[in-house]
C-alpha cells in the first residue's frame, strides 16, 4: 500500500496556515483525507487539487486539527465542494455544561457559554453546521479512535475538555489556570551557556551538535489541542502534528510508547508543528518523539519532515527548528509559496519533481 502527501500553499504574505490533502492504497482502491484547508482561497485550491490530482470527487475523512481560522476556513470549501463521507471535528461548545463552573463570571449559563465559543470559533462552526445541512456524520477525534489507517495518539479526551478547552484564548477568564501537564522545565545552566557565549549581534551559533531550542517555551491552548496522526505503511511511518505544542507532542510520545509504536524507529514523514515556530518543540520533545540528536551522519535521504510556511513569512519556519530535524536525520522542508508532495510506492506525477530542503546553518535567529 502507498501513500502520498501533499502540502498546499496558503496566504501570500506573512501569514501561514496549513491545508494538507492524503491519498493511500493499492491503484484502483485508493482511499483520501483532507487534514485541515487553510484560508477559503487556500480551500478552493484544495478541492480542486482532489479533483485534478486523485481525479476522485470523494473524500472519506476530513480533520479539522484545531479550531484556529487559518486550519479550518478553507474546510467549509471541502465540505461544500466535495463529496465528504465524515467530518473529524472538536465543538467545545458542546461540552459547556461540564465546564461553565471554571469561569469567572456567575452569570455564564451553559447555553450562553455554548454560544460565546460558537461564535468566537465561527470557522470551525461553520464547519459543523455545513457537515448538518448535508448530512456528513461527525466525529470527534480523540485518543484512542482510528481514521482509516491512521491512529489519534493526541488529545485524550479528558485532557481536552477539563484542561484545554477552559484555557482557550476564546474562552472567558477562568477561575482557575487548568494545567496543561507538568510545570516546564528550566533552561537553567544549560539555556544560559547556550545564549550567552554564541549571541553574534542578532544571531546566536549552533553547529551539528549544538542547538539553542528552550525546553520551557508554552503555545496557546488551541495548539495544544491539535490532531495528531500516526499511519504506518509496511513499516513507513508518518506523523501529522498541526500546531500540536510541547504538551502535546510529549503526550503523543507517551501514548505511542504505551501501545508499543516505535516512533523514533518507523517515522519516515513528519509535519513539523506550527509551520516550524520554536515555541510548538524543544530538545527533550524531539529527542523522545522522533529519536535523539545523531549529528551529520545520521542523515537519511527517506526521512523528510515539511513546514507550511508563508510566502513572505518572516518567522516560520525558524532555522533553530529546521536544524534541529536536520541533526535527528530528517531533511526539512518548508512550502514557502509552492506545494510540496511526499510520496512513497506511488505513481510519480508529471509536472512534481525534486526540491531543495532548507539547508543547515550555523547561525539562527537569537529569542529577543
Amino acid at each position: 500500500m502507498g501513500i502520498e502527501i501533499d502540502f498546499l500553499p496558503v496566504g501570500n504574505g506573512d501569514s501561514s496556515g496549513d491545508a494538507i490533502a492524503v491519498r493511500w492504497g493499492i491503484p484502483g482502491d485508493y482511499r483520501v483525507l483532507v487534514y485541515d484547508g487553510g484560508t477559503r482561497e487556500s480551500g478552493i485550491a484544495l478541492a480542486n487539487h482532489v479533483l485534478e490530482h486523485y481525479d476522485t470527487c470523494r473524500v472519506d475523512h476530513v480533520v479539522s486539527s484545531h479550531p484556529d481560522a487559518d486550519h479550518a476556513s478553507g474546510l467549509s470549501v471541502v465540505l461544500e465542494h466535495l463529496d465528504v463521507q465524515r467530518l473529524w471535528l472538536h465543538r467545545p461548545w458542546a461540552y459547556s455544561p461540564l465546564i461553565r463552573h471554571y469561569f469567572d463570571d456567575r452569570r455564564i449559563t451553559a447555553t450562553s457559554l455554548a454560544a460565546r465559543l460558537q461564535d468566537r470559533m465561527r470557522a470551525a462552526h461553520d464547519l459543523e453546521v455545513i457537515a448538518r445541512r448535508w448530512g456528513i456524520p461527525i466525529e470527534e477525534p480523540f485518543a484512542g479512535k482510528a481514521i482509516g489507517p491512521f491512529q489519534i495518539l493526541s488529545p485524550i479526551h479528558d485532557w481536552y475538555v477539563h484542561a484545554l478547552v477552559p484555557a482557550f484564548e476564546k474562552s472567558p477568564e477562568a477561575t482557575t489556570n487548568r494545567p496543561l501537564g507538568p510545570p516546564p522545565v528550566s533552561a537553567g545552566i544549560i539555556g544560559a551557556l547556550a545564549l550567552a557565549p554564541t549571541a553574534f549581534g542578532r544571531w546566536l551559533v549552533e553547529n551539528w551538535f549544538f542547538e539553542t531550542l528552550r525546553d520551557d517555551v508554552t503555545t496557546t491552548a488551541e495548539n495544544e489541542s491539535s490532531v495528531v496522526l500516526y499511519g504506518n505503511f509496511a513499516g513507513h511511518g508518518v506523523l501529522l502534528t498541526g500546531d500540536a505544542g510541547v504538551e502535546a507532542l510529549r503526550r503523543t510520545a507517551m501514548t505511542a510508547e504505551s501501545w508499543g509504536l516505535d516512533l523514533p524507529g518507523t517515522l519516515k514523514f513528519m509535519q513539523i508543528p506550527h509551520h516550524g515556530s520554536r515555541h510548538n518543540v524543544s530538545t527533550a520533545a524531539l529527542d523522545r518523539l522522533i529519536g535523539p540528536r545523531q549529528g551529520f551522519t545520521g542523515i537519511a535521504p527517506d526521512r523528510v519532515a515539511y513546514a507550511s510556511a508563508g510566502k513572505d513569512s518572516k518567522s516560520h519556519p525558524r532555522q533553530a527548528v529546521m536544524n534541529a530535524f536536520w541533526r535527528r536525520g530528517f531533511q526539512p522542508f518548508a512550502t514557502r509559496g509552492s506545494g510540496l508532495r511526499y510520496s512513497y510506492q506511488m505513481p510519480p506525477r508529471p509536472g512534481w519533481g525534486p526540491v531543495t530542503p532548507v539547508a543547515f546553518a550555523e547561525r539562527v535567529e537569537t529569542w529577543d
